[in-house]
């Protein structure tokens, strides 16, 4: 191929391109097959053309975490969409929906929420966050829920927790949601890491087959511990 032939193709790789290829080979191949060298050869481009765009792979991969969590978010904007206002309802059904999501898109979670860096999904600014917390703050505002006294939380944890609860005010306040301030004490923050952690435990066991035994049906379990976690703090989902 002369010269001029390749610098046409290298400018009719367009950033929508490149982003779409590398969803396409991680969806395919998995996270480790997101390279640049990858990308370029599947456009038909040089290498090099591609840092016009992003200066390194670690900057690609983020866009394209960015855009796995934001589709992720707008799926499960769908889930609740046609759900009443009311805020158990729903984050119940974004818990089912990660779940969903999660078992489908495996290797996208595996991205986002299962990688050294992938934490994407896990802050809380970002679409995936913000939907999880505003049904959450709907829950808070909504019932009276049975939640730990700030007097059992480690006291080892507690700076932790009371930086996590600035973030946590500072993004339901930007969602717009109405909640009193004062229901987010230490004890529901505590709660909130509690509760995420046994759903992203039990999802990222499911995803990876890494349950001790094998269950026939698995949709079963992940109910049982919905409806434990919401039996705890006082709600019901039936």
């Amino acid at each position: 191929m002369s010269n001029t032939g390749r610098r046409g193709r290298e400018r009719a790789a367009t950033d929508q391109d490149i982003r779409r290829t590398a969803r396409a080979l991680l969806v395919e191949q998995g996270p480790e097959a997101v390279t640049l060298r990858a990308i370029a050869r599947e456009l038909g481009i040089t290498a090099p053309a591609l840092y016009r765009y992003y200066g390194s792979r670690d900057d690609l991969v983020e866009h394209l975490r960015a855009d796995v969590v934001a589709d992720l978010a707008a799926e499960l904007a769908e889930d609740i969409a046609q759900l009443p206002d009311e805020g158990a309802l729903q984050l119940f059904a974004i818990c089912k929906g990660f779940r969903r999501w999660a078992l489908t898109h495996t290797k996208e979670f595996t991205l986002v929420f299962a990688s050294p860096a992938g934490d994407a999904g896990n802050r809380l600014d970002e679409p995936f966050g913000k939907i999880f917390l505003a049904a959450a703050g709907r829950v808070l505002a909504m019932h009276d829920l049975v939640t730990p006294s700030n007097d059992v939380v480690p006291a080892e944890l507690r700076d932790d927790l009371t930086s996590f609860r600035a973030e946590l005010l500072a993004v339901l306040e930007e969602s717009g949601a109405t909640f009193p301030l004062e229901k987010l004490d230490l004890g529901v923050t505590y709660l909130m890491i509690q509760f995420w952690a046994r759903l992203y435990g039990h999802v990222t066991l499911e995803v990876f087959g890494n349950y001790p035994i094998p269950f026939s049906k698995p949709d079963v379990l992940f109910d049982a511990m919905l409806a434990d976690l919401a039996r705890e703090i006082g709600l019901s989902i039936d």
